[in-house]
């Protein structure tokens, strides 16, 4: 069976550079090998929805139409994968900013700037040189997939989908074609914001309450 848009399937990976530094992965072993302090968040299965933006967009056209249950190697040229390296994207940040934050600016580091992840190139008197490149930007990339398999059961997809989008395990329940879902109340309007995404995708209307942390702890003891 062929793989088409919006099927979840669950995948084993290893990405690579072209020359071979491995920057991503979901396999123990390899995990391990990188450094033996990883996070163990990171050695689980990865389920996603195919065309939807859950993975790097270059991966994702290449699976559709594909098995399960194979492997595919994957080279990706740098508009497919991260783009091109951008010179507008290296700039010139006064000493004044880091001073102003309480930061201690080195060469070498990486900072969220309002969102932005830039790597300090320089440091000299008070000019402090940013790439706001992506670290792969410029790279040819491989990725190593195994696809394990297609995910049918509605609450694995529903569960997946909600941890990308909020990076949170929020108690939910569905009942028919309604997606009920209980948030911390600050966190009600913006989840509303996701309604439509949870009808194309997972075909369930979306009702979100507002609870109390409390009532979170509650219900997660139960």
């Amino acid at each position: 069976m062929s793989l088409k848009k919006n099927d979840f399937i669950e995948i084993e990976f290893t990405a690579k550079t072209s020359d071979g530094e491995i920057f991503d992965s979901n396999i123990k072993e390899v995990l391990e090998k990188l450094n033996p302090n990883y996070d163990k968040n990171q050695a689980k299965p990865f389920i996603f929805a195919l065309g939807q933006g859950m993975f790097l967009k270059g991966v994702e056209d290449y699976l559709l139409e594909k098995d399960i249950g194979k492997n595919y190697l994957i080279e990706l040229l740098p508009e497919n994968a991260f783009g091109f390296r951008q010179s507008q994207l290296v700039q010139l940040i006064p000493m004044k900013i880091f001073i102003q934050e309480k930061i201690n600016p080195i060469s070498g580091a990486m900072f969220n700037f309002d969102g932005r992840i830039g790597k300090i190139l320089s440091v000299s008197g008070g000019r402090v040189i940013v790439d706001f490149n992506h670290p792969l930007a410029g790279k040819k990339v491989i990725y190593d997939i195994k696809i394990l398999r297609k995910v049918d059961d509605l609450n694995e997809k529903t569960k997946s989908f909600i941890e990308f989008l909020f990076k949170k395990d929020f108690l939910f329940e569905i009942k028919d074609k309604e997606l009920i879902l209980k948030v911390e109340k600050e966190m009600k309007q913006f989840v509303e914001l996701f309604s439509e995404k949870f009808k194309e995708i997972l075909n369930l209307n979306l009702h979100v309450e507002g609870i109390t942390e409390q009532s979170i702890n509650n219900l997660n003891e139960l």
